[in-house]
């Protein structure tokens, strides 16, 4: 930094791609500080290093910057601010402040530069000293480029590539920039294994009226594949060239881009002569819309998942006190029984075994120091997932180990309700997830209660399990739900040093029927798997709640039961009776 008269470097938790999942080698932010939680801001100044996160991950860091240099900031209190904040009160005018662009989006420089407006702050946007000092970097990753099908996709890539060219046409878009993999594996029907739990291939790509650019490493593409895509007018290009060819434009007018998505460097490098439009990409709503085939495919996978399941909870139910039992090795175990199945892909997310007080931590992640052995009693938290062929899925469940508390059970059966809330809602086509969000909460709202995250996003078809634009959150996402929109459905509590309860299904948006005020939409829930009897509290659900209960647990053992064990079938049906 002094070599390079540079006063704060700002480091973000991010890559290229601006995504949630990051490879090893982007991970600087582990690497310098030893955190490793998935959000995270790092300051840097001749005297001060800190680090800011969310309050998902205030007691993880805590422990894992210990001994680092770091200072933990936790902008929830008012003695210490947001980063950019923070940035106001300490950076002298005059000073400047290095990042490197290529894992800044263009939406966060804005803010910066916003904060420090009037402080003749210099910028430095091509600033990596990390590059230089970081020995033994993990190389940018590499996995083969697999076809995916059309009868797991449900359209062609030719389909597909004609619909976005005929919303660019309609919005007056000579180009479409695509920065996000997963727009990309969708409209071209392929799938890859760059990064952790998300199977796609690192790439960029610029749609035309004519071509596509498709940059990636071209090894990565088996010539089969490779021959597709020139028919329709794909053209792989190098991956690093990205930014030289967005240079070079000379024959259009206006280039679409999504400032949230689209990393500095990027932006910065488009031609000056080029219009630029800023929207969300037009792939990330029309993937949003599962297609009849994507939906038909669903179905299919949950009851995979489902099996997997409920094999998994019948092994805890019938040894636990006589095997040994961690968090880590549940998680292993799990994992397994999912990746019996040949559509298994890999999982989705890291899987969140948590027990006890570990589950008051939304977004717990188990390692050799936490790990805990499940012993007699209590509570654990299952939330995991996987990736099939035809599919994403997502779930939540809450058992009770021994007796439950009153507390326990009470807190378990206020999730419920807002659960059940939330998957019979009834509302009119154009209505927003926020709009909806407090169905989920007033149960809980009713007794003092309430959870610090949303209640439902969006979920990918085999991409990533957090998928936009849609979702159910106080946070005022303007998207309105449609037919055909995939979301979670997970309400939940937690006490802190105690235990935290998490009841979540997946459920997906239909159109349920015309009156004189228009159309209106409803939930299906798809995920199949048992809720946990002993630790519902009858007197507090109502028959409306009773009847939804028991017919889910009807749907849960009748899709099930054929790809079961006998002894699994008798098993599955004690857990599935009536209340």
């Amino acid at each position: 930094m002094r070599r390079n008269a540079v006063d704060v470097f700002i480091i973000p938790h991010s890559d290229p791609h601006i995504g949630e999942n990051i490879p090893d080698h982007w991970k600087i932010i582990p690497w310098l500080t030893g955190f490793i939680g998935s959000a995270a801001t790092v300051v840097i100044t001749d005297s001060f290093a800190g680090m800011w996160t969310d309050s998902r991950y205030f007691l993880q860091a805590e422990k894992e910057l210990k001994g680092s240099g770091f200072t933990l900031m936790k902008p929830e209190l008012p003695a210490l601010p947001d980063h950019l904040a923070w940035l106001q009160a300490n950076m002298e005018p005059g000073r400047t402040a290095g990042l490197d662009g290529r894992i800044f989006p263009v939406t966060a420089f804005r803010k910066l530069q916003e904060k420090l407006r009037g402080k003749n702050i210099k910028f430095i946007t091509d600033f990596d000293p990390i590059s230089e000092i970081w020995t033994g970097r993990q190389p940018m990753p590499f996995s083969m480029v697999r076809d995916h099908q059309v009868a797991f996709a449900g359209k062609e890539r030719s389909w597909k590539i004609s619909k976005l060219r005929e919303e660019m046409g309609r919005k007056g878009e000579d180009l479409c920039l695509l920065t996000s993999p997963d727009d990309i594996m969708w409209l071209l029907n392929i799938r890859g294994g760059d990064l952790p739990f998300n199977p796609v291939c690192y790439s960029y790509a610029l749609a035309g009226a004519l071509q596509i650019l498709l940059f990636v490493e071209e090894k990565k593409v088996p010539g089969h594949i490779a021959a597709e895509f020139d028919r329709f007018g794909i053209v792989i290009l190098p991956y690093p060239e990205t930014e030289g060819m967005l240079s070079k434009i000379t024959d259009a007018g206006t280039i679409l881009i999504d400032p949230a998505g689209t990393n500095l460097s990027l932006y910065n490098s488009i031609a000056t002569r080029l219009k630029i439009i800023e929207d969300i990409s037009p792939v990330l709503h029309m993937r949003a819309i599962k297609n009849p085939v994507e939906i038909s495919n669903i179905s299919l996978t949950m009851i995979m998942d489902g099996v997997a399941l409920t094999r998994f909870f019948k092994w805890i139910d019938e040894n636990r006190g006589l095997v040994p039992m961690t968090e880590l090795s549940l998680s292993v175990r799990l994992h397994e029984m999912r990746a019996q199945h040949e559509e298994f892909v890999g999982p989705s997310f890291q899987t969140i075994m948590a027990y006890n007080e570990h589950a008051a931590l939304p977004h717990y992640s188990a390692s050799g120091e936490s790990d805990a052995t499940i012993g007699e009693k209590g509570i654990l938290l299952v939330d995991s997932g996987g990736h099939y062929s035809g599919g994403t899925t997502d779930i939540t469940r809450t058992i009770t180990l021994g007796s439950p508390t009153p507390q326990q059970r009470k807190d378990f059966t206020l999730v419920l309700k807002g659960h059940i809330a939330l998957a019979n809602a009834r509302f009119p086509i154009g209505t927003r997830g926020y709009q909806i969000d407090m169905l989920a909460r007033k149960p809980l709202w009713d007794n003092g209660l309430n959870y610090g995250h949303g209640t439902g996003h969006g979920v990918g078809y085999c991409l990533s399990v957090h998928e936009g634009p849609q979702s159910v959150s106080p946070a005022g996402n303007r998207t309105a739900i449609e037919p055909g929109m995939l979301l979670s459905n997970e309400p939940a509590v937690y006490r802190e040093g105690e235990y935290g309860i998490r009841t979540e299904n997946l459920i997906i948006c239909y159109e349920d029927e015309e009156t004189e005020f228009g159309t209106f939409l409803k939930f299906d829930t798809v995920s199949l798997c048992y809720i946990d009897k002993n630790l519902i509290d009858r007197s507090l659900l109502n028959e409306e709640e009773i009847s939804w209960i028991n017919s889910y647990h009807s749907e849960v053992y009748e899709k099930l039961a054929k790809d079961l064990t006998v002894e699994e079938r008798s098993w599955l049906r004690e857990k599935t009776e009536p209340l």
